[in-house]
């Protein structure tokens, strides 16, 4: 059976973008493992030391360079991927989706989002790797370090708001504004976490991979949903 020409290009279109994703979350799924390994063997120690000591004055490990009001802007990025702020945007969020009558988009990103949240905390569990001692914390943690919650969480939470909003947004320039509104917030708070001496780099590093590769994932699964019918439909037709 031939397919129309118009019809078969968008399905073609539609399995590049697919393999396209799978590739980048292979990637990214690969990158936090080799993290993971050269963590545990070590080999991360000299990395780690190094850019932890990079941003602290040299010969006085407890001040942080940038001076004073550097460490407040950090502490309040830090708060954006907390508990409390993600909570707040992710609901704000759910509530504009079910406002556009789209509720199994809006039930897809709870799950999305709670998924996400078990994993890191699954993660971190697993590994119960030390915080940093090498330099004072600038805030208070409670937690093991690797990965990083903060990194990881605010790409899980960010980005699949973005991908959920882009997915109701008719506009490319919005569309694009609202992935790399939410890939600037969950860089500046992985750096956040660093600078403020809580998180080695590589558990930043292996948040980030985690949180993409789950939130890539979110995004390959709305796709397929919205073409058997089961979420609304991309508001482009693009699904």
């Amino acid at each position: 059976m031939h397919l129309p020409p118009a019809i078969a290009g968008a399905t073609r279109r539609v399995e590049i973008v697919t393999l396209v994703v799978l590739l980048l979350i292979a990637g990214a799924l690969w990158a936090f493992v080799a993290l993971a390994a050269e963590m545990i063997e070590g080999d991360l120690h000299a990395f780690d030391e190094a850019v932890l000591l990079a941003l602290r004055t040299p010969g006085d490990p407890a001040n942080p360079i940038g001076g004073a009001q550097l460490a407040v802007a950090m502490r309040d990025l830090t708060a954006l991927g907390g508990v409390t702020v993600l909570t707040m945007v992710s609901l704000s969020v759910l509530a504009f989706l079910i406002l556009r009558r789209q509720k199994a988009s809006a039930l897809l990103l709870a799950v999305a989002i709670l998924g996400g949240q078990a994993l890191s905390y699954m993660a971190k569990s697993g590994f119960s790797r030390p915080r940093p001692d090498l330099v004072p914390h600038g805030v208070e943690t409670v937690t093991a370090s690797f990965p990083s919650g903060h990194s990881m969480m605010a790409a899980v939470t960010y980005l699949t708001l973005a991908v959920m909003l882009a997915r109701a947004e008719t506009r490319n320039r919005v569309r694009i504004l609202y992935i790399v509104v939410a890939a600037l917030l969950t860089v500046l708070v992985g750096v956040s976490r660093v600078f403020l001496g809580v998180h080695w780099p590589s558990d930043v590093l292996a948040g980030w991979t985690l949180g993409a590769a789950w939130a890539l994932g979110v995004w390959l699964v709305a796709r397929h949903m919205a073409r058997r019918g089961q979420i609304e439909p991309d508001t482009k037709g693009e699904v």
